[in-house]
């Protein structure tokens, strides 16, 4: 490959990368306080649709993210209330979310716009366009650099800045505030932060509210500003890739980031290399669209080690009398 070639794919790397980044912390706050969240899938998914839908609707991105991160926000609500209040079992809620979320954007989709369960296309301002950082057509011609800069760096939406932004925001409050430390605790022992007088419920409903609003900008990103509306499934197992990168990261913000940027390459080189012929072998497109999935099972399966969760996690806490 040559430079150039080298500099798309990285840039579209950073560019699949930013949903399953945005999902992964969603997970790590969710997990960390100890509720398990298999539904960022479910939650992307229906913030996807309702992006997509204000924004075709009203003409405003911004209308359209609001609604996308207050749907995925009623759906993390009642997960938490499932999970937390109910003390159901965590795993089960999240897949019922995830059914719902795809039952739910088809049918209100096709009510809505009657396009099979697709919205109108985005145009003009109901997109989020490319944001041109200072002096990057000025550098363009510079050898290197430049196009590193030019291209690479510039020409992103405001969601891909604000999704890096946010590892290290993450970071700074789980390891550096006292709700970070808190949150980490009731994650681990429970009983011990509730008899400091800390409410355990408070503090798995504060993360799991921060987890819909990040798969929220998640779905919305996807709809929005990575593509021009919502399509039937559009997620296509987005947030089970980013389980699988905050467990392959074990449950660390700059971790989870290298993971993501590792599968957002697999993306993106399945994307960019199709139909390959390799001395008279060609190696089929829909190889190429599964090698992202397969590579995330080995990856899995043979690079984690022993990866261990938060110790309360998945586990109901009931208060001692």
């Amino acid at each position: 490959m040559d430079f150039l070639t080298i500099i798309q794919v990285l840039d579209s790397t950073i560019r699949l990368s930013t949903p399953l980044l945005l999902a992964c912390l969603a997970g790590l706050f969710s997990e960390r306080s100890g509720v398990f969240d298999i539904g960022l899938e479910g939650k992307m998914l229906i913030a996807a649709f309702f992006s997509a839908a204000i924004a075709a609707v009203t003409g405003s991105v911004w209308l359209g993210l609001l609604a996308g991160i207050a749907s995925s926000m009623v759906l993390a609500g009642l997960h938490g209330l499932a999970s937390i209040t109910f003390r159901g079992n965590q795993l089960i809620s999240g897949v019922a979310i995830n059914f719902l979320a795809a039952g739910m954007t088809v049918l209100i989709a096709q009510d809505w716009f009657q396009q099979g369960g697709r919205t109108p296309s985005l145009i003009g301002g109901g997109r989020f366009t490319p944001i041109e950082l200072p002096f990057a057509s000025a550098l363009e011609e510079v050898p290197i650099l430049g196009p590193i800069y030019s291209e690479l760096l510039s020409g992103h939406s405001i969601l891909v800045y604000f999704a890096f932004a946010a590892v290290p925001a993450t970071w700074w409050i789980l390891f550096r505030t006292r709700f970070g430390l808190r949150l980490r605790a009731v994650g681990e022992n429970p009983a011990a932060v509730d008899t400091a007088g800390v409410s355990v419920v408070g503090l798995r409903y504060a993360a799991v509210a921060i987890a819909g609003v990040l798969c929220g900008i998640a779905g919305a990103y996807l709809a929005t500003a990575l593509q021009a509306g919502f399509v039937k499934d559009m997620t296509a197992g987005r947030g089970f890739i980013a389980l699988a990168a905050l467990i392959f990261a074990k449950w660390r913000p700059w971790h989870a980031m290298g993971a993501c940027l590792l599968f957002g390459f697999l993306q993106a080189i399945a994307l960019r290399f199709q139909n390959i012929d390799l001395g008279g072998v060609v190696i089929p497109v829909q190889a190429m669209d599964a090698l992202p999935y397969v590579l995330t099972v080995v990856i899995l399966a043979g690079f984690v080690g022993k990866a261990i969760p938060p110790r309360a996690g998945g586990e109901p806490y009931v208060k001692e009398r």
